[in-house]
């Protein structure tokens, strides 16, 4: 006998139905959210996030957070409703750009770490000089930054004074790109934490810790049409200076070669690093033990705008500053130098100060021994970033 399937209800064709209709919205309220994900991290940082190298870097399987902001203008001249100029250099026709393009990402994951990305235009408008930092910082206090190399002009750097500790994985990665506009950049600064077994030491994960800084450079120049030159990927990367890493003076090959000794001030060891096209440069200065007496920086482009409004935040009641005058006297010992560079960007700044922990070498400086140093520093670093001659300070 055959069998016959018995007929539905409309009560059970209805809840068929609706059980159907809620499997379907189900489904792409998954796929919403999925798809949701990838197109904040696709509109990150203006566009010019790097998806693929951000989720190599915490995880492709990761559930990411994704904040961003984005503020300002790149390349578009500005003047004010008086018709003075408001920022950076003259385009030609009395008006000034203004450049204050300002973007922020920072993606998360919660069991991997964080990428926090800060991209801004150069010059900056007069207006935020005095305030606070014009450019997001990089981390130089413990350690000295060590320049990318392959091509970029950047930084490594990390506050971290010894390997594995509870720091060892966080670095920032800062890439400056000189754009074909006269005198415009950008500066595009990346920290990057990662938990876990990921260390500083390991030299085959430091380019991790760069990869989303370059892709970004890469990214940012086609964006704003920037045009400049870009380098090469950076599959190796050294290791930030540590405090105990001094050698003889005399021996130096980098940022402290040339710079002489002085037996008065018992200055005969040195920390050092490559320049390498670095737009920030850090010699250090010690005593047989390493003692550190002074500090010679050097800064070029967005750094040595950043520096200079800075000195003139904090140093408003003396009467001349590094944003006053190419050279000249900073308190009891410090001296600063500067230098024209081409393409009319910033000028170069060029500082000697004593080490903050020798009390004595503030008290009785050796004035003589700081404005050689000092000469000595910023002749070798203009001439290897192609700038004019500094001018020095005088007696």
């Amino acid at each position: 006998m055959a069998l016959t399937r018995p007929a539905l209800t409309r009560r059970q064709i209805r809840a068929l139905v609706a059980v159907a209709v809620a499997l379907a919205a189900l489904t792409g309220a998954f796929v919403w959210f999925a798809g949701s994900e990838d197109r904040a991290l696709a509109g990150a940082c203006d566009g010019v996030l790097p998806v693929s190298e951000v989720r190599q870097v915490l995880g492709d399987d990761t559930e990411l957070d994704v904040t961003n902001r984005t503020e300002g203008s790149f390349g578009k001249a500005a003047s004010g409703s008086d018709g003075s100029a408001k920022s950076g250099e003259s385009d030609g026709n009395g008006a000034r750009r203004a450049n204050s393009l300002s973007v922020h990402c920072r993606i998360t994951a919660e069991d991997t770490g964080h990428i926090a990305i800060s991209i801004a235009g150069s010059p900056r408008p007069r207006a935020e000089y005095g305030y606070d930092d014009l450019y997001t910082a990089v981390p130089a206090r413990r350690t000295l930054p060590v320049p990318l190399g392959h091509g970029w002009s950047g930084l490594f750097a990390t506050d971290t004074t010894r390997l594995d500790d509870a720091e060892d994985g966080t670095a920032t990665t800062a890439v400056l790109l000189d754009c074909a506009r006269r005198g415009d950049s950008l500066l595009i600064t990346v920290e990057t934490a990662l938990r876990g077994a990921a260390t500083l030491d390991d030299p085959a994960v430091r380019p991790d810790f760069v990869r989303t800084a370059t892709a970004t450079a890469e990214a940012a120049n086609d964006h704003w049409g920037c045009g400049a030159r870009l380098g090469k990927p950076v599959r190796t990367v050294g290791l930030p200076v540590n405090e105990d890493e001094y050698e003889p003076l005399l021996g130096a090959k980098g940022t402290c070669a040339a710079v002489p000794t002085a037996s008065r001030s018992a200055v005969s060891t040195a920390r050092e690093t490559a320049r390498d096209r670095a737009p920030r440069e850090a010699c250090v200065l010690g005593t047989r033990d390493g003692s550190p007496l002074y500090r010679l920086e050097a800064y070029y482009g967005p750094y040595a705008e950043d520096a200079r409004s800075q000195y003139t935040r904090d140093y408003d009641y003396e009467n001349v500053t590094p944003a006053e005058k190419p050279a000249g006297r900073l308190g009891r010992s410090a001296y600063w130098a500067g230098a024209t560079c081409p393409r009319g960007t910033e000028s170069a700044l060029y500082l000697i100060r004593a080490a903050a922990a020798d009390g004595e070498t503030r008290r009785r400086p050796d004035l003589a021994y700081e404005r050689a140093a000092l000469a000595a520093f910023a002749a070798a670093s203009a001439e290897h970033h192609g700038c004019a001659a500094p001018s020095l300070p005088g007696g």
